[in-house]
């Protein structure tokens, strides 16, 4: 599995298209594109790659990892998968913004297929596992892809740091206990791709994260 990440939107959020370089199969985790520029640069690199989206995933639905979703559905006549315990989140986008100052008038986002811990998608040959980690927010998922040694961690890890829990259904006991029992679990060289911030390993996070 092939992985290109971008960086959007007022918060710095990184936004990543997968993809099976033989079936030319895709996905984008947390599409952020929050102006036309972005939406071009995210669609001028799924035409240089003849890539086709098969899913919108989602690891959480703070706006700043949604803001290219209208555009997508209505381009790619697409589903957006996420889990059902942020369904909530996504009623309050114009919320959200609010709450950030930003001038921005946000409709809903609808989860169209709900993924559970345990769920499996495909792409290609080529397996992705969701992983439940609550406390950054209520429906926090991760995205792992054994067969290419990676995680998509969201909001949940980062690069010496772990999300923010003081946002509603935010828990910060919850989330290191996820963090604990279901990412640092993994092979320790699997790759940590974040929601913001550079990538890092299991192994660097589980020796070295101060919050962990």
């Amino acid at each position: 599995m092939d992985i290109k990440r971008f960086e959007f939107n007022y918060f710095g959020e990184n936004t990543y298209i997968i993809w099976d370089p033989r079936s030319k199969e895709a996905a984008i985790i947390d599409p952020g594109m929050v102006n036309p520029e972005e939406v071009d640069e995210a669609e001028a690199f799924l035409a240089d790659k003849s890539l086709e989206l098969k899913y919108i995933l989602l690891t959480h639905i703070h706006i700043d990892h949604t803001f290219g979703i209208d555009i997508l559905k209505e381009k790619h006549n697409l589903k957006v998968y996420a889990h059902k315990g942020d369904a909530q989140l996504g009623l309050t986008r114009r919320q959200q913004a609010k709450m950030f100052h930003l001038p921005l008038e946000l409709g809903p986002v609808d989860i169209d297929s709900f993924l559970d811990d345990g769920s499996t998608l495909r792409l290609g040959k080529e397996e992705i596992k969701v992983i439940h980690t609550p406390g950054h927010s209520m429906g926090g998922i991760c995205f792992y892809v054994p067969a290419s040694g990676f995680v998509l961690t969201g909001d949940t890890l980062f690069r010496g740091s772990i999300g923010r829990t003081d946002l509603p259904g935010g828990n910060q006991r919850q989330l290191i206990l996820a963090i604990r029992s279901k990412l640092l679990t993994l092979p320790r060289e699997t790759r940590v791709y974040p929601g913001h911030g550079p990538s890092s390993t299991i192994g660097e996070e589980a020796h070295s994260n101060p919050f962990l």
